[in-house]
């Protein structure tokens, strides 16, 4: 095996032990050199071990340029890896260190490294969750038009409930302008309640209790709407899945020709 091949494989596959050890120092690199950052963001740590922290973070940055350039020459289809999403987020985990040296503060982006930890599907073998989030993934976009006419719905009545509560309090009491008393009809209806804007009035008082109570039953919406097409997305599922006639089991691939628990040829 020529040295690109065993590089190729170490890097890009997790099948043997090299590839298994390079894959989970490479997550505990990209663990600690987060933590790095995190801890650098802290004043005082930053005051007292801001030097360290600083060359810590050109180390990772120079470990994950040499992956990085590694990954371009063993890649089989170069521009392939470059614009992938792994090949974006790679670059996109390098890039602010070097930014930083021109721009101030953009250091504290190399945060997106955090991205690179979706590699453990492919370390763990954990592609069923990866298939099973297809079904979420799709049912969002079955229900999207029912979610957009919701959202629509609840913007109106956001305004509405705005509108009325500035006309019931006014400027005097906190709710300066239309646009302000809608930004507190959307916290107050989502239930967040920063409580920065309060209305004092007794009619302010009913209707702000009035948006919190409509507030409790507008969240259980989309919930219900995705819940309905996520059981739709399994029934259908379920009817293509072929079922084995000799154990009964049905939870097989579409293209699957022998049963996975007892073996049996499948039927149409």
């Amino acid at each position: 095996m020529d040295r690109k091949k065993l590089l190729h494989d170490i890097i890009f596959t997790s099948e043997t032990k090299s590839a298994k050890l390079f894959d989970i120092l490479l997550m505990i690199t990209i663990i600690l050199s987060i933590i790095v950052v995190m801890l650098d963001s802290v004043a005082e740590i930053h005051d007292d071990y801001g030097q360290a922290l600083f060359i810590a973070e050109w180390v990772f940055t120079i470990l994950f340029t040499i992956e990085y350039i590694l990954r371009i020459a063993i890649a089989s289809s170069k521009l392939k890896y470059i614009f992938s999403f792994y090949g974006i987020v790679d670059l996109m985990a390098i890039l602010p260190t070097y930014i930083s040296l021109f721009l101030a503060g953009y250091q504290y982006l190399i945060i997106i490294r955090v991205l690179r930890l979706l590699r453990i599907f492919r370390i763990l073998k954990l592609y069923r969750f990866i298939g099973a989030s297809s079904y979420l993934v799709e049912s969002l976009k079955a229900s999207r038009h029912k979610i957009a006419v919701f959202l629509s719905a609840v913007m109106a009545i956001v305004v509405v409930m705005g509108a009325a509560m500035y006309l019931i309090e006014g400027p005097e009491n906190g709710f300066r302008s239309i646009p302000e008393s809608i930004y507190w009809a959307i916290i107050t209806l989502t239930t967040v309640g920063y409580g920065d804007i309060t209305p004092l009035t007794p009619l302010g008082k009913a209707l702000a209790s009035i948006i919190m109570l409509t507030g409790y039953s507008i969240i259980a919406v989309p919930t219900g709407i995705i819940t309905v097409e996520l059981s739709k997305k399994k029934k259908s599922s379920k009817k293509l899945s072929k079922c084995c006639s000799e154990c009964g089991c049905e939870d097989h691939d579409k293209d699957a020709e022998y049963c996975k628990v007892c073996g049996k040829k499948l039927g149409l």
